[in-house]
Order: structure tokens, then sequence, then C-alpha cells
């Protein structure tokens, strides 16, 4: 009996033994078709989803780039310059009751190409060196802290322009070494 079970599971009686399809290409396409529309509709609905996100940042004045905003400084497009560099180092002292010791070495950037202010700059070199040594001997320990070194390199450019050079205009000054060593 049990054999009987299996070979009517596996026979049709119109085919001789070979199991029944039904439709089997219409079933596949039906298939088919119905995949592709539920991408279809996928895409439809991400679509609209992204459309909508955006039109309400848009309204809500949030077009998502504030918060990447740059600073300006960095967005802007600096002026290429030269570097004099040859300076040489300034070793002075504070001015303070408990003096601490000052290392620093200033480079002074000028307009590229600008042969003038490079013959300027060399043939008062020693009169630069003189200067920056008396300025950073009036500076205290404070003054020179990392927080003010955008004021300090303004002062010393303003100074030097004003003071020392009449040809030529320094447009930058850098410190390489700036070290302040208190002396307990």
């Amino acid at each position: 009996m049990a054999d009987d079970n299996n070979a009517s599971d596996f026979a049709d009686d119109e085919t001789g033994g070979a199991p029944a399809k039904k439709g089997g290409a219409r079933n596949g396409f039906v298939g088919l078709l119905k995949w592709i529309l539920i991408a279809v509709a996928a895409i439809i609905v991400i679509v609209t989803v992204v459309f909508i996100t955006i039109g309400l940042t848009k309204k809500n004045g949030n077009s998502g780039t504030e918060n990447f905003s740059v600073a300006s400084e960095y967005t802007s497009k600096r002026e290429a310059l030269d570097w004099y560099t040859s300076l040489d180092q300034i070793n002075t002292n504070t001015d303070e009751e408990n003096p601490a010791t000052i290392r620093i070495q200033v480079n002074l950037g000028y307009k590229k190409d600008d042969k003038a202010a490079s013959t300027e700059i060399t043939s008062r070199r020693v009169e630069i060196t003189d200067t920056l040594r008396r300025f950073f001997s009036e500076q205290t320990a404070n003054d020179l802290k990392p927080q003010n070194e955008e004021i300090l390199r303004q002062n010393i450019k303003d100074l030097l322009n004003d003071t020392i050079l009449s040809d030529s205009r320094i447009r930058d000054v850098r410190f390489t070494q700036l070290d302040v060593t208190r002396q307990y």
C-alpha cells in the first residue's frame, strides 16, 4: 500500500507518469513581471521621499550645508608670498621682574617676485634684527603666549613697515621658533 501511495504522487494518468506542468512559461513571466513592478514601486517611493525631504529642508531655510561651513580665512585664496628666512635667531629676556628667556626665529613674507623687497630686507637685515630684539625685550611672558601670536605678528609687521622699510612692504610675519623659558 505504501508503494501505491508513492506511485500516485509521481504519476499522472494523462501524461503517463511524468509530473504535471501547468502553464510553466506563463507562470515564470508573471513572477518576473511581479518582481519588476515591486522594484519600480520601491524606486518611486524612495524618489518621492527624497524630494519631499529636500523640499521641507529648503522650505525651513536649511540647505544642509550650514553644518559644514568653513571659515573664510581658509576658503579664500591667499596671496602667494616669497619668504625672507635669513634673519638671525633672536635671544633676549622679557621685560618683567623675574624675566623669562626668549629664543625666536622670525620669517618675513613679501609680495611674490618682488626683488625690491628682497633687496631692501637684505640691506636692512641688521636694523630689522635689532628692532625685533628690542620689540621682544619689551614684552612679557604673557604677551608671548600662543593665543597672542596673531597680535604679535601684526605688531611686528606694522613696526617694520612703519619704521624701517621705505620702498617695500612686509605682507606677513611667521615664527618658526618661539620659545619662552621661565626662570624660577
